[in-house]
């Protein structure tokens, strides 16, 4: 039976992606470069400073990553204070209490900062549900490096064939398969360009990965 869940957090549990589009694309046109909608694409599931070093490397910028990054993150702050719209993806609150009632280990691993990450969390309540949280901004890899998940399965306390992965995203389920955790991609109206052919299982409601509808198929795939 699985033991531990390891939740990636933007598009899987809060949909801040508008939030996070606004302020690249305001820090874009800050350093005057025109990023393609494909190129933006790519870099979902990377953390902010990895992001920002690619995007130094294929413009050319005489700029540092951290300058990037700042600027990213003062827009992205603005914004976050100001946008009282954003919420809790649909059915993700009841997936996390049924987890955690089943006695799962909860444990998030986002390439958000750790600032960004307790953010959402205060926000919206969600500490006393989870064991741990860790950030991949605070790594020396970035998702599709496997380095996050390795790092969040030891913080479970669970072996990682007892745990599993709910990512939204072409470079977290790569990061997943990489750290050889069962990956479940979850597939959401907010998930754009990704690539799912990488998951173990793919669902687009989370209804479907409720703790009784997964016990029997993941307790198999874990054994």
């Amino acid at each position: 039976m699985f033991k531990a869940v390891l939740f990636d957090m933007d598009g899987v549990i809060v949909d801040t992606e508008p939030l996070h589009h606004k302020a690249y694309f305001q820090m874009f046109n800050d350093v005057n470069i025109d990023v393609s909608d494909a190129l933006y694409a790519s870099f979902t599931g990377q953390s902010t400073m990895e992001i920002c070093k690619q995007l130094i490397s294929y413009f050319k910028l005489p700029l540092c990553a951290q300058t990037l990054t700042d600027i990213k993150r003062k827009h992205f702050k603005a914004l976050f204070k100001s946008d009282t719209s954003l919420q809790l993806l649909d059915g993700v609150l009841t997936l996390i209490k049924d987890y955690h009632a089943n006695g799962v280990t909860l444990v998030l691993a986002s390439s958000a900062s750790m600032k960004n990450i307790n953010r959402i969390f205060k926000r919206f309540d969600l500490d006393q549900y989870f064991d741990a949280k860790i950030s991949g901004a605070d790594l020396k890899a970035s998702k599709p490096h496997p380095e996050i998940f390795i790092k969040a399965a030891e913080l479970s306390g669970k072996q990682p064939k007892e745990c599993f992965v709910i990512e939204d995203s072409t470079n977290g389920i790569s990061a997943a398969k990489a750290a050889n955790i069962y990956c479940i991609g979850y597939n959401s109206l907010h998930s754009k360009d990704q690539d799912y052919s990488k998951a173990d299982l793919v669902v687009s409601s989370f209804e479907e990965i409720s703790y009784e509808k997964l016990k029997g198929l993941l307790a198999q795939s874990l054994a």
